[in-house]
């Protein structure tokens, strides 16, 4: 079966873990993060169109405020596959309007993928070989597929999905019926899951035709499609802010897994930069001139080459130099980034920093 793919990417987050990095006018996924000379929309991108339909298979889903920063990122995507949502809504109404806007132009046959644009994936080949599988599936069956990775170590911080029933085999890949899912677990219980051997991580990237994906959300969001449907996107502001995960994936009876191991990780913060890039060579991940004296397990990040970042007796930091900030956390606190950036919000003296 060689059946297009219409990938989407999901574009429109705002990166506020890699403050003060990524900021409204430059959010993460128009960074480069792991050395390369490639931000992370465009490696997403890169990755997709190669699996067939090119850039005008390729859809692309963000928010207003960031919009022309996605042409200049990729202008060679048709100016008509870039949706700009007027207010964010999360996930479960980018995937509404897309569906909606693919099945009106390809039918409800067509088949869709949907993939965050800040994921990490070592081996093209064998994620090829997966969404090939994932697309098989989805167009024989009516199944909401999803991709989900196999753990590595008992994360807390991700949602992990448990496979049921095996319900076949997809480009030599066996697929599994969703038993259930599961939110970012204690470390207990992610080590139960592990030894288990029957739960995945769930990456959020889904594949589904665009007729079942609808039909399901009018059983489990009418309050979501409905209104899309009757308004088109000007009723966006007022829909209300749901993730797919929640308006739909924890409901549904057609939720279908697989299993897959390609070298992923969800850049969710500054610690995703010591998975990629920390060897055992080195005490510490530095993309910053740096001179320290006793310091080890440190991540160190400045955009400015000439800036120099000196340290003593530090252990298990992350130092970023952006522009006029200097963050310096304690790689266990990162994901309280959010809660200053709370603080900088409520302050007028900081509205340039955000």
């Amino acid at each position: 079966m060689n059946t297009l793919l219409f990938p989407v990417i999901l574009a429109g987050g705002k990166g506020e873990r890699f403050w003060p990095l990524s900021r409204k006018d430059r959010p993460k996924q128009f960074l480069s993060l792991d050395g390369s000379s490639r931000s992370l929309l465009q490696a997403t991108a890169d990755r997709l169109i190669e699996l067939g339909g090119g850039w005008d298979s390729l859809w692309v889903i963000t928010s207003s405020q960031i919009a022309e920063g996605v042409r200049q990122q990729l202008p060679d995507l048709p100016v008509e596959n870039l949706l700009i949502e007027s207010e964010g809504r999360d996930t479960a109404a980018a995937v509404a309007w897309t569906s909606l806007e693919i099945k009106q132009r390809y039918g409800e046959d067509a088949v869709i993928g949907f993939f965050p644009a800040d994921h990490w994936i070592a081996d093209q080949k064998a994620f090829a070989h997966t969404l090939s599988a994932a697309t098989q599936l989805a167009a024989s069956t009516a199944a909401i597929v999803t991709l989900g990775i196999k753990p590595t170590f008992p994360s807390t911080g991700y949602g992990y999905i448990e496979q049921g029933e095996k319900i076949g085999s997809f480009n030599e890949l066996p697929a599994y019926h969703v038993n259930r899912f599961t939110e970012k677990p204690n470390r207990e219980t992610a080590e139960t899951f592990l030894s288990t051997g029957r739960f995945s991580w769930n990456s959020g990237m889904f594949v589904f035709r665009a007729g079942v994906v609808l039909k399901e959300l009018h059983t489990h969001a009418p309050e979501i499609i409905e209104p899309l449907e009757q308004h088109g996107p000007d009723i966006y502001p007022q829909l209300p802010k749901k993730s797919i995960d929640y308006a739909l994936m924890e409901k549904t009876t057609l939720a279908y897994v697989l299993p897959v191991d390609f070298g992923w990780d969800d850049l969710g913060d500054w610690n995703a930069i010591e998975r990629l890039l920390k060897t055992e060579e080195t005490p510490n991940v530095e993309l910053a001139t740096h001179v320290g004296l006793d310091t080890q397990g440190a991540i160190i990040y400045a955009s400015n080459p000439e800036d120099v970042v000196v340290t003593i007796g530090l252990e298990d930091v992350v130092i970023v130099r952006d522009r006029n900030v200097t963050l310096i956390v304690k790689k266990e606190r990162t994901q309280e980034i959010k809660q200053i950036l709370k603080i900088l919000q409520s302050d007028s003296r900081f509205t340039d920093l955000l």
